[in-house]
């Protein structure tokens, strides 16, 4: 079994940067491939950002690109999204994800293990 436990969302003007991290405990970290989701109210939960289990290969959606930068400390356990330049319509809820695996997959079925989720609020 696997926890996942997130932190770091807030509420942040536009323009400004917000760094969360997910902490995970329960099976060895190398082990799987890391990625980071959000759901905002009444969508559906999509992809954000990926991390292969080595964190030699990363996957960005076009939404984010350029803005977020996704990272993994395998010593620390812990992989991080780094959000700068934040909009309103990133406003919601961010979730950690693992997939027991070396690579990561785009659909949230795909995944193993899931935090509880950190929200994260951009101001106009």
């Amino acid at each position: 079994q696997v926890q996942l436990v997130e932190s770091g969302g807030g509420l942040v003007q536009a323009g400004g940067s917000l760094r969360l991290s997910c902490v995970a405990s329960g099976r060895t970290f190398s082990d799987y491939a890391m990625a980071w989701f959000r759901q905002a109210p009444g969508k559906e939960r999509e992809l954000v950002t990926a991390i292969t289990r080595s964190g030699g290969s990363t996957y960005y959606a076009d939404s984010v690109k350029g803005r977020f930068t996704i990272s993994r400390d395998n010593v620390k356990n812990t992989v991080y999204l780094q959000m700068n330049s934040l909009k309103p319509e990133d406003t919601a809820v961010y979730y950690c994800a693992a997939y027991i695996g070396s690579y990561y997959y785009t659909e949230p079925g795909d995944y193993n293990y899931w935090g509880q989720g950190t929200q994260v609020t951009v101001s106009s």
